[in-house]
């Protein structure tokens, strides 16, 4: 297959960290060793996390790692007023209602405090289904009916395919917020539809979004993204083992450049968190170590 296009997608919502670091790097690896181009996309529908100083970090972030991409916004103020998610809620809102149309979505009223008390798990099992509830209803989200048996085909980026069901932590997903906006699965989806992205590489963590993705396209009778290739890679880890977040100011890369720390210094801490055998300081070093 011949790739066009691969996209990093970061959100301002904090400064980024050096997982973000590792999968930009890794994507701009890969879309080199296939001939993909790059687009940056910023996904910023999360308005209450939204701040301007991260949405500049972003940049500031890509520039500082040489981190170079084919479309896309150019700065903070082209993206705000040429790229912004908010430009598309159009695309989104024909989406849902074409869901609505083909009745696979329905209203629901339930807060995370209640699902947790009707499963233990925290996982929501479909209480609001069979309710009825209407769909102009305030204060209500809109999740999509995965009861199916068909299994979901997904490929890597080698063209493998292998067949998965939806997990109870992905079902009945939400499709619009209770804030009206549209999901980060829905929009997801819906824009690299619309620009045409035929890679996508994202953490193992993201997995089960793909699938979501994937049976939602397959809901929209979209069936271009089924030959969407993936790229799922391992997640950098704390010392102590754990996921990094942008809650933890030490990894961003925001704060490593405060500090005095230089490119091949982030590299280097970078190469340490992946266990390297080989010494990383730059974007050189990291391509001939790391398996894509």
């Amino acid at each position: 297959m011949n790739y066009n296009l691969t996209r990093i997608a970061p959100t301002p919502s904090g400064y980024l960290h050096l997982g973000n670091a590792y999968s930009f790097l890794l994507t701009k690896v890969l879309a080199e060793k296939i001939g993909a181009k790059i687009w940056l996309r910023i996904d910023d529908l999360d308005r209450e996390r939204f701040r301007m100083e991260y949405l500049v970090d972003i940049f500031e972030t890509l520039d500082f790692l040489e981190i170079n991409y084919d479309l896309g916004p150019k700065s903070p103020e082209d993206f705000l007023v040429n790229w912004t998610q908010l430009n598309r809620m159009d695309l989104y809102r024909d989406a849902m209602e074409k869901l609505w149309a083909k009745n696979l979505l329905f209203s629901c009223t339930c807060s995370r405090k209640k699902i947790s008390q009707m499963n233990s798990s925290g996982y929501y099992l479909g209480h609001c289904l069979d309710r009825n509830i209407p769909k102009t209803r305030k204060e209500a989200a809109w999740r999509i009916n995965t009861l199916q048996d068909e299994l979901i085909t997904i490929r890597d980026y080698l063209g493998n395919k292998k067949e998965f069901a939806l997990e109870e932590d992905i079902a009945f997903f939400i499709v619009r917020k209770k804030d009206t906006m549209p999901s980060y699965q829905l929009a997801s989806l819906v824009d690299d539809l619309e620009f045409g992205v035929d890679l996508i590489v994202r953490g193992k963590d993201l997995f089960t979004s793909s699938l979501a993705q994937l049976f939602l396209s397959q809901s929209l009778d979209n069936h271009s993204f089924e030959k969407t290739r993936f790229f799922h890679h391992t997640l950098l880890r704390s010392p102590e083992g754990k996921k990094l977040s942008k809650s933890e100011g030490a990894t961003s890369i925001h704060s490593l450049r405060q500090s005095g720390r230089s490119r091949a210094d982030v590299f280097r801490l970078i190469g340490e968190m992946i266990k390297s055998q080989e010494p990383i300081e730059s974007y050189e070093d990291f391509k001939k170590v790391v398996e894509v």
